[in-house]
């Protein structure tokens, strides 16, 4: 679901919005970028730091308006059960309004994640 450009598309991006990949090279030091499409486009891009396959992804997030300030993203997958764990990170952040903006977004994503990964229809 992270590493396939195909997968990635259907999750990436909060309720309510579509995506598209123009890049994504998932390897260590391969580079992405994603536009997300709502009521406007936002484009994001980075870095890919460390991929270690069923056990975590670092990356690092920057909007396209924006890239001087750049995220640093840490995703660990851990088994559990009959399923899997997964831990998601994001800092630093300017401030708290900011943090709580990427957290909901992100936590739609996540669940949009959830949803695909269960054959539910993703919206």
């Amino acid at each position: 679901m992270w590493s396939s450009p195909e997968h990635l598309v259907r999750w990436w991006g909060p309720k309510g919005f579509t995506s598209t990949c123009k890049r994504h090279e998932f390897r260590n030091g391969g580079r992405y970028h994603l536009l997300i499409h709502g009521d406007s486009d936002n484009g994001m891009a980075g870095t890919f730091r460390e991929i270690v396959n069923n056990e975590r992804i670092v990356f690092t997030f920057a909007w396209d308006h924006d890239p001087a300030w750049e995220t640093l993203v840490t995703v660990t997958l851990k088994a559990e059960g009959d399923g899997t764990r997964l831990t998601f990170r994001q800092e630093p952040f300017l401030d708290a309004e900011t943090r709580d903006s990427h957290m909901g977004g992100w936590g739609e994503c996540l669940d949009r994640l959830d949803d695909a990964l269960a054959g539910r229809p993703v919206i």
